[in-house]
């Protein structure tokens, strides 16, 4: 009986041994299953927060990308000096100019321009005037006190004598005239023709008078070319080109160095009537220059291009 029992206990132990074994073994193969699925959730979860950090340091790393460009405004300070040349020389004349009506003109220049634009200071007034009285009679000077630069002195003396030699009539009717004088002068036109006062007299300051190089000439025969009704005491006329002391002016004035300062063809230039009685002197040269070429005294110097002066 014990060898029955024996081995019926043997055989008992070696299936469950068996049984135990198959249950380990399926219990081995069933075991990754949940191992899986624990460790897809911390994939899933490592996956959610990657993006999370990674979008982060983009914003971050983006200034410095802004910044890399610094080097390139250092151009900028390179081109602030280019245009500044061309802005100094715009500013440069400005300063030296001077008020129209402040002009000092050098004493040794004939050819300043004295025009209704170019004008010339209340204060200027030739260190060098000399009277002509005591080389002309009365009858040439009218008993004016009548001065002239020192340099025109001459010349008109020998031009007049050459008339009077030739047997015209010609007076002088003025010479130097002073900001003040000139400024009476032309308030009196204004008054007799506040329309056409401007182109008719300068105003002060704008007339050559003031230079001193400036000289009007009157004819006794004028009243023989205009109509009675004229004033008898009247000295101004266009007809005076009519008169011989007139024309002879016209033909040879230049050989003394006077020229026509407001010639008729010219009067849009000069910007004053027709003046056949009112002569610059210029010197010899520069006056037979300006009879060759037809031009006038006022349009010649313009187109020197003179100093710009502010009105």
């Amino acid at each position: 009986m014990q060898d029955v029992g024996c081995k019926w206990y043997g055989r008992t132990s070696l299936l469950s041994f068996i049984l135990l074994s198959f249950s380990l073994l399926l219990v081995a193969c069933a075991a990754p299953e949940p191992t899986a699925v624990s460790q897809v959730a911390p994939t899933s979860t490592v996956a959610v927060l990657a993006p999370a950090d990674t979008a982060t340091p983009f914003p971050t790393q983006g200034p410095p990308a802004t910044l890399t460009p610094i080097p390139t405004i250092t151009p900028s300070p390179t081109n602030t000096p280019t245009p500044t040349p061309t802005f100094t020389p715009t500013p440069s004349p400005t300063p030296t100019k001077t008020a129209c009506d402040q002009r000092i003109p050098p004493q040794d220049d004939l050819l300043v321009i004295v025009s209704q634009e170019f004008g010339l200071s209340r204060a200027y007034e030739p260190a060098d005037l000399v009277p002509i009285g005591p080389h002309f009679s009365r009858d040439i000077t009218l008993g004016y006190p009548t001065m002239v630069r020192e340099d025109v002195l001459d010349p008109l003396v020998n031009m007049v004598n050459t008339m009077l030699d030739a047997g015209l009539e010609p007076y002088i009717i003025s010479g130097y005239r002073s900001y003040a004088t000139q400024d009476a002068t032309y308030n009196k036109w204004l008054n007799l023709e506040p329309d056409r006062a401007d182109i008719l007299s300068a105003r002060p300051g704008h007339s050559e008078h003031q230079l001193g190089t400036t000289v009007d000439f009157g004819s006794y025969r004028l009243h023989d070319y205009i109509d009675d009704s004229f004033d008898e005491k009247l000295q101004f006329h266009t007809y005076f080109y009519k008169t011989p002391e007139g024309e002879w002016l016209q033909n040879n004035a230049h050989l003394y160095g006077f020229t026509l300062s407001y010639p008729r063809s010219a009067q849009e230039v000069t910007g004053f009537y027709y003046e056949p009685w009112h002569f610059r002197y210029v010197g010899v040269g520069n006056a037979t220059a300006l009879l060759e070429g037809g031009t006038s005294l006022t349009e010649y110097l313009l187109n020197q291009d003179p100093e710009p002066c502010l009105n």
